[in-house]
């Protein structure tokens, strides 16, 4: 009886432990932001919108639930938990966390010399490379379907830090990608808004494409997983339609994003 007590008492406390780093994902992602946005205050006279931080911290949770025990439990295995981790990881948290503006916050709260230094940084040519719309939507393009299409992603169900190399490249080419699409507010040799619109669009139809891709060819995709084909199927659709739902708040921040910076600065109210 007190073996089975204690066993009974040591799976919660596991579960607990699991959960523990996403616990502290949040907490030092959203006070990091809350310093930040102090920082940004005192030196500026200026109150920071407080939908901003409500993006932020919503960006954090939707990282810390991407790499919770549950998510990545559902994952080990099962296509469909992968693409849930991937769109939470590659699509929501960095639509999230880009409407937040926490470069903008950042270069404001630094000393004057630390933010010249930083923005002499992102004018860079090839930061503006890898940074410009078509280099990122080829970036976060090529990398879905080398992971759906080749080898990666049965490699990656194997090795946990290949998977862990794989979380943080969606995360950060997925960030990147909203940024250069749907930023707020201006930003350095940001291309027109014809352009942008365009490479949303083709960006747009290129995830749309591979989930139908993925969906055909269910018996034999992703290469060397062997996994159920109706699971793959599933795991198609809801890349289709959860994919579908990212691009659409992306493409109502580019517009919003664009009739603000319309508005006279002292009409604005956030």
């Amino acid at each position: 009886m007190i073996g089975v007590l204690g066993h009974a008492q040591h799976e919660p406390d596991a579960a607990l432990a699991g959960w523990l780093p996403a616990v502290l994902l949040v907490f030092v992602l959203v006070v990091s932001y809350l310093l930040a946005v102090g920082r940004f205050t005192r030196r500026t006279l200026r109150g920071w919108p407080r939908a901003r931080t409500a993006a932020f911290a919503g960006g954090a949770v939707l990282i810390a639930l991407g790499v919770s025990p549950p998510v990545h439990a559902l994952a080990a295995g099962d296509l469909r938990g992968h693409v849930l981790q991937h769109l939470l990881l590659g699509m929501y948290a960095p639509v999230a966390l880009v409407l937040a503006a926490p470069m903008t916050l950042v270069l404001a709260a630094l000393p004057a010399t630390a933010a010249r230094t930083a923005t002499s940084v992102l004018r860079l040519r090839p930061v503006r490379v890898l940074t410009h719309p078509v280099s990122a939507g080829l970036m976060t393009v090529a990398g879905m379907y080398a992971l759906y299409f080749t080898p990666l992603y049965g490699l990656s169900a194997r090795d946990a830090v290949l998977a862990h190399a794989v979380h943080i490249h969606v995360l950060i080419t997925g960030s990147v990608f909203v940024w250069s699409i749907a930023g707020p507010g201006p930003a350095p040799a940001r291309p027109r808004m014809r352009l942008r619109v365009a490479v949303l669009v083709g960006v747009a139809g290129a995830h749309a494409y591979l989930a139908k891709l993925l969906y055909a060819r269910a018996d034999t995709s992703p290469p060397g997983a062997g996994l159920d084909p109706d699971q793959v199927r599933q795991a198609a659709q809801l890349m289709y339609y959860g994919g579908d739902v990212a691009e659409l708040v992306v493409a109502i921040a580019l517009f919003a994003g664009a009739a603000r910076l319309r508005v006279p600065a002292g009409n604005r109210t956030g």
